[in-house]
């Protein structure tokens, strides 16, 4: 059997493990004992402070850790000019400053993403109040 053969067969055996194992919790369905698992909450205070802390902390705290790095890079670099390593250093100081921005990118992504799933959430629950009162003729608007 060849490598490719057998790891193909590990991979399909770690599947169907898987696969048949129940959830240990805080997945859907019933849990263990046939407790029935919590109804789905959301909290848009918590979504806010998530979003508030990536933007005010994890933001700077990681641009700040990217311009550290680039300020010893350079500094390396220029302490061994001349030589092959100043030029492998270059290129290390310009992956390293596209992964900082890649990464300041995603986390302002998941900052907007999270206030924006705040507002999802609340007008899908005006959409089904809406569509409730419709159902009962507009009885009970407040």
């Amino acid at each position: 059997m060849s490598f490719d053969d057998e790891w193909s067969q590990i991979k399909a055996d770690q599947t169907r493990m898987h696969l048949n194992q129940l959830d240990g919790g805080g997945g859907s369905g019933s849990g263990s004992g046939g407790e029935e698992t919590p109804d789905l909450k959301t909290s848009a205070g918590d979504k806010k402070a998530a979003a508030e802390a990536i933007r005010q902390i994890l933001c700077p705290d990681t641009a700040k850790a990217g311009d550290h790095a680039d300020a010893a890079t350079t500094a390396a670099r220029t302490a061994f000019g001349g030589w092959q390593t100043a030029s492998a250093l270059k290129t290390v100081d310009e992956t390293w400053s596209g992964q900082v921005k890649l990464l300041l990118g995603r986390l302002a992504g998941e900052a907007g993403a999270l206030s924006g799933a705040g507002l999802l959430f609340q007008q899908q629950d005006l959409a089904v109040r809406d569509a409730y009162q419709q159902l009962l003729g507009g009885q009970g608007r407040s």
